[in-house]
């Protein structure tokens, strides 16, 4: 059994001024930590707050402040098996916070939901206070139904679950944040950070935001609409669930492209009945696929990203420049320079 670390977050908030006095900080959320949440999305998100809200990374909750709670009170269980203390249940004074997050992760698949976290939802949903959902966190909103007709933004990875789940709902992955007003809703991850630094721009300034990039020692803050790093064929349309689940499994081993037997196993299928049923959904073989998404993938790096176009056509899963430069001609018809500079004017 793995061995759990447990981490006491600093819940108490601090009203005292940098004058003596007593003032509300500009900012100030709630958290909600959901089973197996996203430990990257949470702590990328606080650590902004934390270095927005005090000098010199001193950490005292003056600009932002911050209570992370749980359903029933209890410590929660990160998905990376961490362990983290919570200042309690869920609030009962709404007032004190301009947001409540809900973290989610791993657990996101779990249809059950408790009544009092739904009612208490319903209850944020109704009052001044807005809604966050971080990462998974949105299935979580979603499932308690007080989404609504609003747009939110979910990580690719789970875009057809989601889908799935909540067919009426808009969601989209060509944002890494969506701002509906009352509710935003984040991909997770290290967009996190990005609307957590949107939020103290927003709240606190500028110059608080830009304290915590120095800090973070981060490139910039990124906008909400700036696409995510997805790179997947739409198979909306395809019924082949082995299609679909085949096309999952390359999606998510980009950075280690799977054999065509590795595909076969992982969806039960044998290299020939594997084939047979790409080429009847997509008219093309798992490998013509796997190829089109790493040029989809050196597409995006190419606008994206500083890396030479040598080291992108490696990144990608290219033995050389001159491979992923035929492949990419052959795709857009034009070469990865030509594209680059156009994207980028």
């Amino acid at each position: 059994m793995q061995k759990m670390t447990q981490v006491t977050p600093d819940c108490q908030p601090s009203a005292v001024a940098h004058g003596g006095g007593s003032a509300r900080p500009q900012l100030s959320i709630g958290f909600v930590l959901l089973d197996q949440f996203t430990l990257a999305a949470f702590s990328g998100f606080i650590d902004v707050l934390r270095l927005a809200g005090d000098l010199g990374g001193g950490s005292r909750q003056i600009h932002t402040t911050w209570q992370v709670m749980s359903v029933d009170g209890l410590p929660r269980t990160s998905s990376a098996g961490i362990t983290l203390e919570v200042s309690g249940g869920l609030a009962e004074d709404l007032d004190a916070f301009d947001y409540v997050a809900i973290c989610g992760g791993n657990d996101y698949l779990n249809s059950s939901m408790p009544t009092h976290l739904r009612d208490w939802l319903q209850r944020v949903a109704k009052s001044r206070t807005r809604l966050l959902g971080i990462c998974t966190g949105t299935f979580a909103l979603a499932q308690a139904g007080v989404v609504g007709s609003r747009s939110v933004c979910v990580h690719w990875n789970v875009l057809d679950a989601f889908r799935t789940r909540f067919p009426k709902t808009p969601a989209a992955v060509d944002h890494l944040f969506i701002d509906e007003g009352d509710l935003i809703t984040c991909a997770g991850s290290t967009a996190a950070i990005d609307l957590a630094l949107y939020l103290v721009a927003r709240h606190c300034g500028r110059e608080k935001a830009q304290q915590a990039v120095r800090h973070m020692m981060l490139q910039g803050i990124r906008q909400g609409r700036q696409p995510q790093a997805h790179f997947y064929a739409n198979l909306e349309s395809i019924k082949d669930e082995r299609v679909r689940q085949a096309a999952h499994y390359i999606e998510q081993r980009m950075d280690s492209l799977p054999t065509l037997d590795a595909i076969a196993r992982y969806v039960g299928l044998g290299r020939r009945q594997l084939t047979r049923a790409f080429q009847q959904s997509l008219g093309l073989s798992p490998m013509e696929f796997q190829r089109s998404l790493r040029v989809e993938y050196g597409a995006w790096l190419l606008v994206n990203s500083q890396s030479s176009i040598t080291q992108i056509a490696m990144d990608c899963g290219f033995s050389d420049g001159a491979h992923f430069s035929r492949e990419f001609r052959a795709r857009f018809n034009k070469c990865p320079r030509q594209y680059q500079n156009e994207a980028r004017a």
